[in-house]
């Protein structure tokens, strides 16, 4: 007689999938648990979504964790600088002609750091770039702790030139992996365009606590120490590191050079807008409220740039960018509409926080067509480029917009960043129409060759 055989144990089941050897416990104490097979095609449970899904790639969060700790300090070097030497020294012209040759020199040597980048490698320039711009910012503090002569202050100060776009690298990143699909692409721009707001909001409030609360200096040694960790943090990922391009063409890519002039509009959007908040804050007798306001812009910008990159694009990038800058030159009214209406400074806040709402997309957008018309061996001096084109802006929307708060008023002065809207605006249009003209005239001539 064949012998009877116990009933199979209900506690263990492997099975093995095409992905993975898979565990289940079917006993009545764990039947809720499965492996990760279940978890992925429970019919209850969501889709994940597109930024848990663009962290999900192997090596993403490591890097990204990097380049946000190493772009903090981009908000904080400027306060603090101005801050140590103006409070050394006794005067702000000083601390502002510092400052500004920082930036010009910026602007010079960021183009060619780029260069370098996409024909080295990211580790093999950024970490000894950095290192330099460390070496500066310690020097400034020295300088200005010991009593150097001031032409000490601008020459340490323009060693920090050498600091690598590190928003460039890591969005170079993204279009390496991503290059095989647009949709999560724009979804990762829309992540670094929300990380750069997110930067220049909360730099500049820890500056100024950590140069009021402990010492003038506090602000550029921790602003070095995080650029460095960063840094380090960011080239060690290199699995995710983009290949080089030591035999690409030497010649600047042309393709984005009305981009450019774009850029240079939108740059004298923020430069202005800062400027004007600043001078009417002033005038309303709340001057130490102009940080906080203008943090609303800067917040409305980075939030709308977290749903834009959560958003599907429409159609291409061309298509939407004259909207998404429609959209600018519209939004930036309602600060002018605020402040003459209302003539406070606590209703020109959500001004403020709506007319930011439409500088991300425009950002990303733009961004994404750099992206598309750089060659794959020059993008980090495409993105280098864009960032001088946006200090060149900065630069000449503050002296437009101090002008106007001066010879006009600080009320009026807000139509400085609404025609700088309307003018990225008209240029993009009118480069849009060049390009069509040209490539029409052409075809007519190619067909009649033919």
């Amino acid at each position: 007689m064949p012998q009877p055989t116990e009933p199979a144990s209900p506690k263990l089941l492997h099975t093995v999938t095409a992905d993975s050897l898979v565990t289940v416990d079917f006993s009545p104490r764990f039947r809720r648990r499965a492996g990760p097979e279940h978890h992925r095609s429970g019919p209850d449970r969501r889709p994940p979504g597109p930024y848990r899904r663009l962290f999900a790639l192997p090596g993403t969060r490591a890097f990204t964790a990097g380049n946000l700790l190493a772009r903090l300090p981009m908000g904080m070097f400027s306060v603090s600088a101005v801050v140590m030497i103006a409070g050394a020294r006794g005067s702000y012209a000083l601390a502002g002609a510092v400052t500004a040759t920082g930036l010009a020199a910026t602007g010079l040597a960021g183009p060619w750091i780029a260069r370098l980048v996409d024909r080295y490698g990211q580790a093999r320039v950024a970490v000894p770039a950095t290192v330099t711009a460390v070496l500066g910012s310690l020097a400034l503090l020295l300088c200005v702790r010991y009593g150097a002569p001031d032409w000490t202050l601008f020459a340490a100060y323009a060693a920090t030139a050498t600091t690598p776009n590190i928003g460039g690298m890591s969005r170079a990143r993204w279009a390496h992996l991503l290059r095989d699909d647009p949709g999560a692409l724009h979804t990762a721009n829309s992540f670094e365009q929300a990380a750069d707001e997110l930067a220049f909001m909360l730099g500049p409030v820890l500056a100024s606590f950590l140069t009021g609360t402990f010492f003038p200096e506090a602000g550029t040694l921790v602003g070095a120490v995080l650029l460095l960790c960063g840094v380090l943090l960011f080239a060690a990922q290199r699995a995710t590191e983009p290949p080089t391009h030591s035999r690409g063409t030497t010649r600047t890519p042309l393709r984005i050079s009305s981009l450019l002039a774009c850029f240079v509009a939108t740059g004298a959007v923020f430069g202005s807008m800062e400027v004007v908040t600043i001078a009417y804050a002033d005038a309303q007798g709340h001057r130490s409220a102009a940080g906080a306001v203008l943090a609303l812009q800067a917040a409305g910008s980075c939030a709308a740039g977290l749903a834009y990159g959560a958003l599907r694009p429409t159609g291409p990038a061309e298509r939407r960018l004259p909207v998404c800058l429609s959209a600018m030159a519209v939004l930036m009214s309602l600060p002018l509409l605020a402040a003459r209406t209302l003539d406070s400074l606590w209703a020109l806040g959500p001004a403020l926080l709506a007319a930011g709402m439409a500088t991300a997309p425009t950002m990303v957008t733009a961004m994404t067509l750099v992206q598309d018309r750089t060659p794959a061996g020059r993008l980090n001096e495409g993105m280098s480029l864009v960032v001088t084109a946006l200090l060149t802006g900065i630069a000449c929307g503050s002296a437009v917009g101090g002008w106007a708060a001066e010879h006009l008023s600080p009320t009026a002065a807000f139509t400085t960043p609404v025609a700088a809207a309307v003018a990225a605006l008209l240029i993009h249009a009118a480069s849009t129409l060049l390009v069509n003209t040209v490539s029409r005239n052409a075809s007519l001539n190619s067909r009649r060759t033919h």
